[in-house]
């Protein structure tokens, strides 16, 4: 069962934070990523992927199949602590560029 908490968190974290790489990256712009400050769009398309993909691979782990509705509220708790985590990192980033 610990597989179902751990392993859907993680699904949520990584899920929702490929999003914004994703689409800063299908957008054409720059955004930084752990390869650098200002990761080109490519980079940033490459690395939205492959958290989703570890989204996904954690899900599976998760065996969620059994246990849908947990698993479900597990996942948006993830993205729910990941969206506000950077939130609070980007409303800070840029009020130091103003």
């Amino acid at each position: 069962m610990w597989q179902l908490y751990v392993f859907s968190v993680l699904a949520g974290l990584f899920g929702a934070n490929g999003i914004p790489h994703f689409v800063k990256g299908i957008s054409g712009e720059k955004h930084p990523t752990p390869f650098g400050r200002s990761s080109s769009a490519a980079t940033n398309v490459v690395w939205g992927w492959l958290n989703f993909v570890v989204a996904g691979i954690c899900l599976y782990w998760s065996h969620f199949h059994s246990h849908l509705l947990r698993a479900f509220a597990l996942v948006m708790a993830g993205a729910l602590i990941i969206g506000l985590i950077l939130a609070s990192a980007w409303s800070k980033h840029s009020q130091h560029n103003k």
